[in-house]
């Protein structure tokens, strides 16, 4: 990506149930929640996505890799990586995986800390976990 052309970035947070969206841009770095997008047994709402794609239009996609903690691949691993991969197919978009270690841990514990139990329900954990892999992979990947 060359540094001065701004760029649209949309993360996921894979889940079997729901898959959290956050969308970034690469002049100022950030990223923010989005929408959550259901899914059943980790096969995510396809029309749902590709609205979300046709109204974002991001340049890249964002995927985050859950691993355990000493690297290894845990049983969802190999399944956000399909994931990943379906993404790559079907949009013909860039698509960057990142370790997401903690994300969602790190997600539950800033939404409980804004408003208690009921600031974890209505997917909000899994938006703010696309926002912290985003946000991950800008510090990560994008900075000089």
């Amino acid at each position: 990506m060359n540094l001065y052309t701004p760029r649209i970035l949309i993360a996921f947070d894979f889940g079997m149930k729901r898959i959290g969206v956050a969308i970034g841009q690469t002049v100022t770095q950030t990223a923010r929640p989005l929408d959550t997008i259901l899914a059943k047994q980790g096969e995510p709402n396809w029309h749902a996505m590709t609205n979300l794609l046709k109204k974002w239009l991001p340049d890249a996609l964002v995927v985050g890799i859950p691993l355990n903690m000493d690297g290894t691949d845990q049983p969802i691993t190999q399944l956000a990586r399909q994931f990943a991969n379906a993404l790559r197919e079907r949009y013909q978009l860039p698509v960057h995986e990142i370790d997401e270690r903690l994300t969602t841990k790190d997600a539950r514990e800033r939404l409980f800390n804004q408003g208690g139990y009921k600031a974890l329900q209505d997917g909000q954990v899994d938006r703010i976990a696309a926002q912290l892999i985003l946000q991950n992979w800008f510090a990560e990947k994008w900075r000089h």
